[in-house]
């Protein structure tokens, strides 16, 4: 497959079209009205050698925080990268320039959840100075940054202090990696902070990089 056989929607696509698409989406999740596209066979062959995503989601690994399922996309429409509390480290950045280097996504949406239980461990082991055993330290330690800014703030509550890391965490990713801000300073690619309600199902942006 050609670009020329490529769908209307996946045609340089820009920033702003991206989320466009994908906050239409999460409005027909959030009121129970999904389509399912691009879910069918015909969808998955044309898929065997080619992919085309408009946006990647870098997301908390939260069971309840299906990125395809609450922004009601399918199969070819988004680049997934998932870490418990969205902690970065080399890997999700290697990920997330391959994604815009590589296939040239528009948008990278880091996407956290109220009641986060990553961030929630973080506040208890900041709270407490008692760091939780393994490899779960790793994160906790990669989360504090954001627990110790919202606690300068006078930030107590887990849902506010999620917000103030996936605010953090978009900003990171801008400065740590020199193809995203590249990306960004050309206009090609967006990076924006979202936030999901899991009673609601609505997911809403608190911080940006990029036009849309």
């Amino acid at each position: 497959m050609n670009e020329a056989d490529l769908p209307v929607e996946t045609k340089s696509m820009s920033p702003a079209e991206a989320w466009r698409k994908l906050r239409q989406g999460n409005a027909r999740f959030v009121e129970g009205s999904t389509d399912h596209p691009n879910q069918d066979a015909p969808r998955r062959h044309s898929l065997v050698d080619t992919q085309h995503p408009f946006a990647v989601i870098f997301g908390c690994s939260d069971s309840r925080l299906a990125a395809e399922i609450i922004f009601d996309v399918g199969l070819g429409d988004v680049f997934v990268v998932r870490t418990a509390g969205h902690v970065v480290d080399d890997a999700v950045l290697g990920s997330l320039e391959y994604s815009v280097a590589l296939l040239k996504v528009p948008l990278i949406i880091v996407l956290g959840h109220d009641s986060c239980g990553a961030v929630t461990a973080t506040m208890e082991a900041f709270e407490t100075g008692q760091m939780p055993p393994g490899f779960i330290r790793d994160l906790v330690e990669r989360i504090t940054p954001s627990v110790i800014t919202a606690s300068r703030h006078g930030i107590t509550d887990v849902n506010a202090t999620v917000v103030e890391h996936v605010q953090q965490t978009t900003h990171r990713l801008v400065d740590a990696s020199k193809v995203i801000s590249a990306a960004v300073d050309s206009g090609e690619t967006a990076v924006i902070g979202v936030t999901y309600r899991l009673a609601e199902g609505k997911a809403e942006m608190v911080s940006g990089f990029g036009a849309l």
